[in-house]
């Protein structure tokens, strides 16, 4: 019991730590939002990002994706690396599932951290800038099979990066 209330602990001190920089979506947002139809010019509070992967990839190759984050805001943003590609594999950010629903395993790095995130833990992304980073899937799951794989980005609420949509890929 005291091991989860550690736990418990030290998820709250992450979260906060590396959202201290963020934006958060305010009533400002949900006003604005309802503007938009009224053709008031709208600019986006928060990073987005999307993910991209080729449609098909060889169980003998590498199973690369792209992480892009966005930044259509009207100012400078940073956002906390952890959890996301740009620190590599350090963590599992990262559901991966066959076509039957079934997870596959991670195997790569799970990073101990030290609070507060030191500044070089931090990316800053210019306004209308983007930022880019390519990964190796198999480097850090357990992809051992031909199949049709979706993957869906789990660490949102760690870094405050919106990603919308999940991908897929047909492993051949």
């Amino acid at each position: 019991m005291k091991n989860i209330h550690k736990l418990l602990f030290s998820s709250v001190v992450l979260l906060a730590a590396c959202s201290n920089n963020l934006h958060t979506a305010t009533q400002d947002d949900a006003t604005s939002d309802s503007n938009q139809n009224a053709g008031a010019m709208v600019t986006e509070k928060v990073l987005t990002a999307k993910m991209t992967i080729a449609p098909v990839a060889m169980l003998s190759d590498s199973i690369s994706f792209r992480f892009t984050v966005y930044n259509n805001t009207d100012s400078t943003r940073s956002f906390c690396k952890w959890h996301t590609p740009f620190e590599r594999l350090m963590s599992k950010y990262l559901d991966v599932r066959d076509e039957s629903g079934q997870e596959v395993d991670y195997k790569g790095a799970m990073a101990k951290r030290m609070m507060p995130p030191p500044a070089d833990s931090f990316i800053t992304v210019n306004k209308g800038d983007s930022i880019s980073v390519v990964t190796d899937l198999k480097e850090g799951y357990a992809i051992q099979k031909p199949g049709k794989y979706s993957i869906k980005y789990n660490s949102s609420e760690i870094n405050g990066l919106v990603v919308k949509d999940s991908i897929s890929v047909t492993v051949k």
